[in-house]
């Protein structure tokens, strides 16, 4: 039978205590809750721009997954969002139009894609696997161009419809329900990420990306573990492009782009890897300039958005969340170095204070 110091014991809490602590949802994620929220009743005519940058916030969740928590390098992300939304729309035209059973069908194939190709992909490194995944993706799109008669090519796979989400909310022209329907997948995707990179197999991939030979000096499995998150992180990639699908009404071929691979490598990017926040934070950024910016000069947009990446990569190399978190630290200790100060200031008063009770006494007869 072996027993457990009391010293050992209060380690291992003390080891376990931050976990549980990041597991909790902050001031960041009330203040994201009351940012949708707010845009839901004050934007009503950016409610299509807004459901856009929800999916491409599930979008950058994934490749923060893989990229960020596992460090896989990757150049063909779009892939899975692309099989995703090919899933979604070829089950609302050929099975069901029920909008769930559609997220569910482009989670499954674009997770069977994602260990298909992570079989391939993962057995290398560096340059070489970037080049793999760009090659997986190409190859996909340019089997979507070909079979016409599946995906109808350039033109777009359309003529499906989607069903009223759980049977009583129709999708209106106005967007008001395919927002709240991109808001309420988020939210479980948002969920769902939190707990998977805070459970121990999260933080044994988190581990792997910092030393994968110490990891497999312990006994941890770290092929099986990259194997088991790219996977996952391809399924919740074809949760956003199923989702694309049902909003839209349309699969568009560039949905399986490079460009689109490169679209979600910059959000997360200017974002900040290894941090789901990050995701959220780039993915805003870059579709709302991206949109104001092609308002105001439809032709040098690009031009601008290069610009801001540049200027984010020099001055805060580990993107706006960690630019966010540096201020708030430098804001901390400003207020814990202010309170230092006045500390002092306040005990000569008090000694003071006490000479001149003391001297009262001796007065007083």
């Amino acid at each position: 039978m072996s027993h457990t110091k009391p010293s050992q014991a209060l380690n291992g809490a003390a080891q376990v205590a931050p976990a549980l602590r990041r597991k909790r949802l902050g001031m960041l994620d009330a203040l994201l809750l009351l940012a949708a929220v707010a845009t839901y009743f004050f934007a009503d005519l950016y409610l299509a721009l807004a459901t856009s940058v929800l999916i491409m916030i599930i979008f950058a969740l994934s490749l923060d997954l893989v990229q960020g928590y596992c460090g896989i390098e990757t150049l063909g992300h779009a892939a899975f969002f692309g099989s995703g939304a090919y899933a979604a729309g070829l089950f609302a035209l050929h099975v069901s139009p029920n909008p769930l059973l559609g997220l569910a069908a482009g989670a499954v194939v674009a997770a069977v894609v994602g260990l298909i190709t992570g079989i391939v992909v993962l057995r290398v490194s560096g340059l070489t696997q970037i080049m793999l995944t760009l090659v997986c993706a190409t190859l996909l799109f340019e089997a979507g161009n070909i079979a016409k008669s599946i995906t109808m090519g350039d033109d777009g796979l359309t003529g499906y419809s989607i069903a009223p989400v759980l049977g009583m909310f129709e999708f209106d022209i106005y967007g008001h329900t395919a927002y709240l329907y991109a808001f309420a997948v988020l939210l479980v995707v948002y969920l769902f990420t939190q707990l998977l990179v805070n459970s121990p197999f999260g933080l044994t991939v988190q581990g792997i990306r910092e030393n994968a030979m110490r990891m497999s000096l312990l006994g941890v499995r770290v092929g099986l573990r990259r194997l088991m998150l790219y996977t996952i992180a391809a399924a919740v990639a074809g949760v956003a492009g199923a989702l694309s699908a049902q909003v839209n009404n349309i699969v568009a071929l560039d949905t399986l782009s490079f460009t689109l691979s490169a679209n979600v490598l910059v959000m997360l990017a200017l974002g900040g890897t290894g941090r789901l926040y990050g995701a959220v934070l780039g993915a805003v950024v870059f579709m709302v300039l991206s949109d104001r910016i092609a308002a105001i000069d439809p032709t040098n947009w690009l031009a601008a958005l290069g610009v801001l990446l540049i200027v984010v990569v020099r001055f805060a190399p580990d993107g706006l969340i960690g630019l966010v978190d540096r201020v708030a630290a430098r804001l901390r200790r400003s207020a814990s170095a202010s309170a230092s100060a006045s500390a002092p200031a306040a005990a000569p008063a008090a000694t003071e204070n006490t000479q001149a009770t003391s001297t009262d006494k001796e007065v007083t007869p």
